[in-house]
């Protein structure tokens, strides 16, 4: 049963991307409601700004629709639209702090929010205990953090969208989880 509703999904996404493809507008519309509070949410972990996150959720829409002949497997939109919104979002910290302050990424990475988790949908204080904690993370291991237990994204595919080496990849998740776990006995 589980596995028939993912194909149907997948049919439908196949046929919503074709028709795309042929700017179909109402198409375009149907997968954007399928997949913009998913993309809002990626980019806000990132970002860490309602507003920003907002942006860069739409003009990854925007470049995903004005790109889609590069889409081999239309299946595949899902992860490829998540993909442009991360690289919108890393994209964004980089331009804005440069700009600001001219410094590298990995410097900008260190900085710290406060800006609520406005977007969590559970009721578990656990949960929510966790998520606080990743938000008072730096964002480099925040940034980590999300990719890979929350968006499901491998070491290879950090190092792919983050650009940082494999080793370092391994380190900094290594020092989040740790961080993370400290954070976490103060809570308890």
């Amino acid at each position: 049963m589980v596995i028939d509703l993912l194909l149907m999904s997948d049919l439908k996404t196949f046929q919503l991307v074709n028709l795309c493809k042929k700017q179909d507008q109402k198409a375009q519309l149907r997968l954007y409601n399928n997949y913009c509070e998913a993309m809002f949410n990626v980019s806000f972990r990132i970002v860490q700004d309602i507003y920003v996150a907002e942006d860069m959720m739409q003009e990854a829409f925007i470049k995903a629709f004005s790109q889609l002949d590069r889409l081999n497997d239309p299946k595949m939109f899902g992860s490829w639209l998540k993909k442009i919104v991360i690289n919108n979002s890393l994209n964004y910290i980089h331009r804005e702090k440069k700009n600001t302050f001219n410094v590298s990424i990995d410097e900008v990475l260190y900085k710290v929010e406060d800006e609520p988790d406005l977007y969590i949908d559970s009721s578990d204080a656990k949960l929510k205990e966790v998520l606080n904690a990743i938000r008072e993370l730096k964002d480099n291991y925040r940034i980590v953090l999300s990719l890979h237990y929350i968006e499901g994204y491998d070491y290879e595919e950090i190092v792919e969208i983050t650009g940082m080496s494999y080793s370092n990849c391994r380190t900094t998740i290594s020092r989040a989880k740790e961080s993370l776990k400290k954070k976490l006995e103060v809570y308890v």
